[in-house]
């Protein structure tokens, strides 16, 4: 696995200079939804990727974004998003991610987070720790929510989950040191890892955006749930991720209900 490991990682940074040469040149847009973008360069990265880790896992097959976003997860799933933060990219902003993971014996078994434009890459496989840019990384021990940085995001269909969303964040903002949006799940869940976030937390994302963080998250000692549940899984409907301290606290905020 450690093999593997390197191989997908290395391929994966290949990938991020597809990136890197297209972030300051014209992009060719298109609209998945009215707010929802792919972009020349997502295909691109997605086919890139494709092609490389079939190279190095024959047989396995793949959940990706843009080109096989409905495939079933099987044994030896490559979990794609070549392009976390779309809308980040389009506009010329660097909170960019690429998410790779491998999904075997119905589990995350390795992710890849790499930020091509902050030059940072986060590895983990279960089981062995996780990692950013080689050194190992763990999240915070921070257990008061007035010390904690958490992040969010918001879903495409914003229109759907606007009151939800505004009513939940009103809350987390007034009890938490603050909240940040970069725009990457991929990103914020790599974030938490490395002790930069005490907690994320966002509904409506899809397994692409999540696998390889989810992955992270927990191998750098935190813990990852649905919003009013004790489990998670790549299709829950929300995740709530955090540094285990301060979960409970950040779930009553996010949904007093439950």
């Amino acid at each position: 696995m450690k093999q593997l490991l390197e191989k997908a990682t290395a391929i994966v940074l290949e990938a991020g200079e597809i990136i890197r040469e297209a972030y300051n040149k014209p992009k060719k847009i298109k609209h998945k939804g009215r707010i929802d973008l792919v972009t020349d360069t997502d295909l691109a990265v997605e086919d890139f990727l494709k092609v490389k880790l079939a190279e190095i896992l024959p047989g396995s097959s793949f959940l990706a974004e843009e080109t096989s976003g409905n495939a079933d997860l099987v044994d030896r799933t490559w979990i794609i998003d070549p392009i976390d933060g779309t809308t980040n990219f389009a506009h010329g902003l660097p909170m960019v991610a690429t998410s790779v993971a491998l999904w075997e014996n119905g589990q995350v078994v390795m992710g890849i987070v790499n930020l091509p434009i902050l030059n940072e890459v986060f590895t983990a496989v279960r089981g062995q720790g996780a990692f950013m840019n080689n050194e190992p990384i763990h999240v915070t021990d921070c257990d008061s929510l007035e010390k904690s940085l958490i992040s969010t995001g918001f879903p495409y269909a914003i229109e759907e989950h606007v009151d939800s969303i505004t009513e939940a964040l009103s809350r987390v903002l007034l009890a938490t040191q603050g909240v940040r949006r970069p725009g990457a799940a991929a990103l914020d869940l790599a974030y938490l890892a490395c002790g930069r976030y005490e907690a994320y937390y966002e509904n409506s994302l899809k397994p692409w955006d999540m696998a390889a963080g989810w992955l992270l998250v927990e191998e750098a000692g935190g813990k990852v749930t649905e919003y009013g549940q004790d489990e998670f899984n790549l299709y829950s409907p929300a995740i709530l991720a955090s540094n285990s301290h301060i979960h409970d606290l950040i779930r009553k905020l996010i949904l007093p209900e439950g």
